[in-house]
């Protein structure tokens, strides 16, 4: 390492850290408790093996699938605190009723902002907005006082690395809307990448919420009118719109694969 290396200081524990991580374990394991139960009402419910796993999947509340006589069941983690008449309704769902899904619905509308709030946790979790050549905090900070009045409040990150595969197509960031977080895709953050389209990469991310989307005669535009007007007016939209253009085929031939996590469906 440039400038020699350094032993990293010594970490100590404080009483508040002490309390929050007894307090983060016994969170965990009043959640396993809850999970034993919710398991054990739906084995007395269904009179069948089931195997439970409890998420924080914010698009899917529930799915299930029968294999080799177990039912494997996930279920949003707002169904460990449900009431007896959801999780006997939850049970009739997996035996196909349909009154029962209405049920379950009306449970999830009901719980909609902690599912929120779920959400935002996820988003926001393992959030790191220095790369290897870039910080994007320091970007966006610069692009907010210059171009938005400091009036943007958000959150920014590099994205996380997926699988290795190959892709046709690459998503150069994501607004967030509910966690007000943004992602950049983290093949940016490489020394051929010139500074100005990462700029552009996240100012585009930021007009999300400058100009946030509109229903129209019942669909959701996302870049609006006025979105694009702004976009367009960036001093450096068409050479940024240029540079990706020409070299789109070298940040596709990335050797590692990444997507978003897309649970915001206006994103």
């Amino acid at each position: 390492m440039a400038g020699g290396s350094r032993k990293p200081a010594a970490r100590k524990l404080t009483a508040s850290g002490i309390a929050s991580a007894r307090s983060a374990e016994e969170e965990r394991r009043l959640h396993r408790a809850r999970a034993r139960d919710l398991a054990d009402a739906l084995v007395g419910l269904l009179d069948e093996d089931v195997h439970l796993t409890i998420t924080d999947n914010t698009s899917t509340m529930v799915s299930f699938r029968r294999d080799r006589g177990l039912l494997r069941l996930r279920a949003h983690r707002i169904f460990l605190e449900a009431p007896r008449e959801v999780v006997q309704a939850l049970a009739r769902y997996v035996r196909g009723n349909k009154e029962a899904g209405r049920t379950l619905d009306a449970y999830v509308r009901a719980h909609a902002d902690q599912i929120r709030r779920i959400r935002a946790e996820r988003h926001a979790a393992g959030l790191e907005p220095r790369g290897l050549f870039f910080d994007l905090q320091l970007i966006f900070d610069e692009l907010n006082r210059e171009f938005f009045g400091s009036r943007i409040e958000a959150r920014i990150g590099w994205g996380r690395s997926g699988p290795r595969r190959r892709t046709r197509s690459i998503r150069m960031g994501v607004y967030l809307h509910d966690s007000r977080v943004i992602r950049v895709h983290p093949a940016l953050d490489r020394p051929d990448v010139p500074l100005f389209f990462v700029r552009y990469v996240v100012f585009h991310e930021m007009l999300h919420q400058a100009f946030p989307p509109r229903e129209v005669d019942g669909k959701t535009i996302v870049h609006t009118p006025e979105f694009r007007a702004a976009e367009r007016a960036y001093p450096d939209y068409e050479r940024a719109i240029a540079w990706e253009r020409a070299n789109i085929h070298r940040l596709l031939r990335r050797p590692t694969g990444w997507t978003f996590d897309l649970d915001d469906p206006l994103a």
